[in-house]
């Protein structure tokens, strides 16, 4: 495998990619799936960790354990400070201004609902508009719909064209003096399109419009500047970074976090409590209620360190290898069809092949060893536009080589020809 690796790297000019050395540092890969080889390419759902991850973890149970802020001893002075110095490292993998604009969470979904609930709630009308777009995962469309119902205000949304690209020739008529808050993704989770996020941001800020992006796919595959683009609320998913499952992250500008309410009330998120009245803490810890994720948030910025350390535009480089490989090769079964076909994409293959139902596949490819999701991938609105039940994806991360593209390949075939 490591040679095959080196040497299709060594085609497309990464030499200094060494897959292989990627691929040491994740004990899962090492698995066997029904006697065969683990080829994991269900990473659009969740990444696996590596051992850098899974240490930090076990150390903190180790070595360093308590709950964090408040406790005057040692241990509770030094798990504060691994929790602090992950929120340190978000603040410098996105760029924000300062670290007080770096809010934890229980995932992306959770991100955006805190905005949903605390910034657009107070603050929506009848009249007002909300525009997302027809790519959107359920978790950008449903808190606003719910938002709506209460509100009296319009959802909107840019539609979609059949390649899998957001129509913007319809941004203009869209985005008017009624636009008060645009939300969309930064990359397809279903087809991997990569939205042109500053293009966007642009014509929202143009009319005063609240925005925010939701980076669940796009933090483990591209760079990400909040300051340069702008963008007043951003978001991030830990389990789709090589992090612990349970942690999402919401970014917001500070001077927008100050104005809102707490979105939930308890512990740490306080200043002071008497029976008639409570005051609350300054950000970030103002949206941290409760005890939080304490494990999951120092494993997140062990994450950020392992991405780092192989630097994420040699990742998307590999990535957009792996993409372009794995387009050419599986175009040539009979019947295979990908959805989603932008020119912009990250490294997603939403497909089916004719005569054949995803599940199926799914299901025949498990037992090859092979992981990939099937369904609607949590984007129901998608698959209405291609009058589809779902598709079958293929998702790629850092640690995927051609050779598992090969074999994915010569599974497919015999799945295809067993359900013919």
């Amino acid at each position: 495998m490591k040679a095959l690796s080196q040497k299709n790297d060594q085609t497309i000019g990464q030499s200094e990619f060494d897959v292989a050395r990627v691929r040491a540092d994740f004990p899962i890969l090492q698995a066997k799936i029904h006697g065969k080889p683990l080829v994991y390419l269900d990473n659009g759902a969740s990444t696996q960790r590596p051992s850098q991850v899974i240490n930090a973890v076990s150390d903190l149970y180790e070595s360093h354990y308590s709950n964090v802020h408040r406790g005057v001893h040692q241990l509770s002075q030094e798990s504060s400070r691994l929790y602090e110095d992950a929120r340190v490292a978000v603040r410098g993998f996105i760029n924000a201004d300062c670290v007080h604009e770096v809010i934890f969470t229980r995932g992306t979904t959770e991100s955006i609902n805190l905005v949903a609930q605390s910034y657009a709630r107070p603050r929506l009308k009848k009249g007002d508009e909300i525009l997302i777009t027809h790519m959107e995962h359920h978790s950008n469309i449903v808190p606003w719909q719910m938002l709506c119902e209460r509100s009296g205000a319009a959802l909107r949304y840019i539609p979609m064209s059949d390649k899998g690209e957001l129509d913007l020739s319809t941004l203009d008529a869209l985005v008017d003096e009624n636009t008060a808050i645009v939300a969309f993704n930064h990359i397809s989770n279903a087809l991997g399109t990569i939205n042109p996020v500053k293009l966007i941001l642009e014509r929202a800020k143009a009319v005063g419009a609240c925005t925010l992006v939701d980076g669940a796919q796009s933090g483990p595959h591209a760079k990400v500047d909040v300051q340069d683009w702008d963008v007043d609320f951003f978001t991030l998913s830990s389990h789709k970074m090589y992090g612990p499952t349970g942690l999402g992250v919401l970014y917001g500008k500070r001077e927008r976090l100050e104005a809102l309410p707490p979105y939930q009330g308890g512990g740490e998120m306080i200043a002071t409590v008497t029976m008639e009245k409570s005051t609350y803490a300054d950000i970030p810890h103002k949206f941290e209620a409760g005890t939080p994720h304490i494990e999951g948030i120092i494993g997140f910025g062990a994450a950020l360190s392992y991405i780092n350390s192989v630097g994420i535009e040699a990742i998307a480089a590999h990535e957009a290898a792996l993409l372009d490989y794995a387009t050419k090769t599986l175009s040539t079964i009979d019947g295979f069809r990908i959805i989603g076909t932008a020119t912009k994409k990250a490294s997603v293959i939403s497909f089916l092949v004719d005569g054949t139902h995803p599940y199926d596949l799914g299901v025949l490819l498990d037992q090859q060893g092979i992981a990939v999701r099937t369904g609607q991938h949590c984007t129901q609105p998608i698959m209405d536009q291609f009058c589809i039940a779902g598709t079958a994806r293929a998702s790629f991360a850092m640690y995927n080589t051609f050779e598992e593209i090969d074999l994915f390949k010569a599974a497919l075939e015999r799945a295809v020809t067993m359900l013919r």
